[in-house]
């Protein structure tokens, strides 16, 4: 019954073939004259029909009769049986004008009775698969309609109170629209039954996200004080103070940490707002209490750089940061294992590797997932599943891919969301431009410009092969190619499929200033930080997403200098691939950014490897603010007043998979 119709068609009237409008799905009514299968140009069944609306009173044949082609490319033997000379057809499709006269190529047709009444109802098509046809389909749905009792799960207070109509009456309306309902209504989603089915749906996830979050609550998990000795250290030992923003995030962590039920955080800031060292105060929050904390990164470039920084702020504290990554060494990995099994180190930086088997920790009291949506439910919930005790550890996760206010009020209201949304004093702006490919000697030599003033610069490419579908231009290409053009210059090369301690070597050398330019892959969108890398080129920019390009750009404008990233696209642009060149260039803000990347892209895929654990919305649009709201707050309502109501109508739209709510 929830499975509703994509769009209508209108066989409750039947158009004169005069009247017909090329390209304009209609039905008619005809007669069989003739039919034959014809070999030219290819083999194809043409029956010829006349127009029954033209025929006089007593249904003579004049010359008045229209004629119509029908004509089947793909047809069978049962084509053949019902197309006889004399049948009267009703015929649904676009006609169009062939070479001889009007035709419709594949219609939808069936054998009528000269008396046989129209449908009193629209006719819907709905979402289907292969082998599964629209008249099984929609038997199969009136079948169910005809059976199964629904009662609405909505108080009617809160119904009328809503101006929502019966979910049975909408439900009804949708797979069987009267014809006197508006079609433009009913396909843009504007009538009143499709807004109901949007709110059941939107107060379904409510109630999914709101039970797993009150769920998370019976669990217990260690309370982490404010013993103000680590945590006091770090803030007087570093050499910049913590933005107002920064401060206030903080404070609502600290708040959480100290309650006796684990934490469920979304920490999300923009690129180079500052969310490292929240976390870094976070974790040692952990450590004041005698618990373990793990930041998990997805990226060995982006685990190191956490690694070192927190490195560098825990020495003068003498702390000791453990470091787990699947490239190390055997003997340096099995020394860190042992120091994390037997709480030797408080703190543990590191990359998928964390959640392996051989991993156990002592007593891990805050686990850390840094850039949140690369990884899965299963990942995520694997490293809060390494806590030995019967307390939960807290979870925090990051992202600096903003997530869209109505995101957050939906996928995301199982999360509590901190903001950091002010930048660092001392930040540049970034000066973006679009610059075709045919201009890259221009690009060239801005490049030695910026290096010639010491200055260096990042240049990236997608690829790293060869692929002659796409014809990108390679990361061993372009480095080749700039090693020749820029001889007085040093370049490095990095890509994913470089060994971490060949990758490291390099990355040392351009932190060092001894490298000027470094060619590499998306393998530096996050985690590389080089205040000197004042210029940022990116090859085939039109092949990237919003979010991949604004992290990209995000690298530069990190020191005192005026920082610029070159954009260079290839002709010609996709109309999707304009729009977000389009996007990027007018944005810096992370927030509006992601705000419009979600209209672009739609939901699903914006929120990446969540999906994996949250039901898609079928029929709501997350642009209707008012109406998530208004689910937000009717959840609340039916959890409190009417908790049974509440359970049915999750059962009713999510079955079993509001289970997958957990991470």
């Amino acid at each position: 019954m929830f499975h509703l119709p994509l769009r209508y068609e209108d066989e409750t009237r039947i158009t004169p073939l005069r009247d017909a409008l090329p390209g304009v799905s209609a039905q008619f009514d005809v007669e069989v004259i003739a039919s034959e299968i014809t070999y030219r140009p290819r083999r194809q069944f043409i029956t010829r029909v006349r127009d029954m609306t033209t025929m006089g009173d007593r249904g003579d044949r004049g010359d008045g009769g229209s004629l119509l082609a029908l004509r089947f490319l793909n047809f069978y033997p049962s084509h053949l049986k019902v197309m006889q000379p004399g049948t009267r057809l009703r015929v649904f499709g676009e006609m169009r004008v062939g070479y001889s006269g009007p035709e419709i190529i594949h219609p939808r047709f069936h054998a009528v009775g000269a008396d046989e009444p129209l449908p009193d109802a629209l006719t819907p098509v709905y979402p289907t698969t292969a082998g599964l046809g629209q008249a099984a389909l929609r038997r199969l749905i009136n079948r169910a309609l005809a059976a199964v009792p629904l009662d609405d799960t909505l108080p009617e207070t809160l119904r009328i109170r809503l101006d929502l109509p019966g979910i049975a009456d909408s439900l009804r309306i949708l797979h069987h629209p009267p014809p006197d309902v508006s079609l433009e209504q009913l396909e843009t989603h504007g009538h009143p039954a499709w807004r109901r089915v949007a709110f059941d749906e939107l107060l379904a996830q409510q109630i999914s996200l709101r039970r797993a979050h009150a769920g998370r609550r019976l669990h217990g998990a260690p309370r982490l004080i404010a013993r103000d000795t680590l945590t006091v250290g770090l803030r007087a030992a570093l050499p910049f103070r913590l933005t107002p923003a920064q401060d206030r995030v903080w404070n609502e962590i600290a708040r959480e940490l100290s309650l006796a039920y684990p934490m469920q955080r979304l920490l999300q800031g923009d690129v180079g707002s500052g969310k490292t060292v929240v976390a870094a105060l976070a974790m040692l929050r952990a450590a004041e209490n005698g618990y373990q904390a793990a930041m998990m990164a997805p990226t060995e470039i982006l685990a190191e750089q956490h690694y070192r920084k927190l490195a560098a702020w825990m020495a003068p504290l003498g702390i000791e940061v453990a470091w787990l990554s699947g490239s190390q060494k055997k003997r340096e990995r099995a020394a860190w294992l042992e120091k994390v099994g037997a709480g030797d180190t408080a703190l543990v930086v590191g990359t998928h590797a964390l959640i392996e088997e051989s991993v156990e920790f002592a007593n891990l009291g805050l686990a850390i997932v840094d850039e949140q949506h690369r990884f899965g439910v299963k990942q995520r919930l694997a490293l809060k599943r390494k806590g030995k005790s019967q307390a939960a550890p807290h979870q925090l996760t990051m992202s600096a891919t903003p997530i869209p206010r109505t995101l957050a009020m939906s996928y995301y209201a199982d999360l509590d969301v901190s903001a950091i949304d002010e930048l660092p004093p001392g930040r540049t702006p970034v000066l973006t431009k679009l610059v075709a490919a045919g201009r890259r000697d221009e690009v060239l030599g801005r490049v030695r410009e910026a290096c010639r003033a010491g200055r260096q610069a990042y240049w990236v490419c997608p690829l790293i092969e060869e692929s002659e579908a796409l014809q990108l231009k390679t990361a061993q290409e372009t480095f080749d190619h700039l090693v020749a053009e820029l001889p007085e210059l040093r370049i490095g090369l990095v890509h994913g499929r470089l060994k971490a301690a060949d990758k490291a070597v390099v990355m040392a050398a351009f932190v060092a200033n001894e490298v000027q330019v470094l060619v590499a892959t998306t393998v530096i969108e996050v985690g590389v930080d080089v205040a000197n890398a004042s210029l940022m080129v990116i090859e085939h920019a039109e092949r990237f997403g919003l979010a991949q390009l604004h992290q990209l750009r995000g690298r530069v404008g990190r020191g005192s200098h005026q920082s610029a990233c070159i954009l260079l696209y290839a002709r010609p642009l996709s109309e999707i691939a304009r729009a977000r060149l389009k996007v990027i260039y007018e944005n810096n803000d992370g927030f509006e950014i992601a705000r419009q990347d979600l209209q672009l892209r739609g939901p699903g895929e914006f929120i990446g490897a969540r999906q994996s654990g949250l039901p898609l919305l079928r029929y709501a649009d997350l642009d209707d603010v008012a109406l998530i709201e208004q689910a937000r707050a009717a959840a609340d309502e039916l959890l409190q007043n009417h908790p049974d109501a509440a359970v049915r109508h999750q059962a009713r739209w999510l079955g079993r998979r509001a289970e997958l709510l957990q991470a």
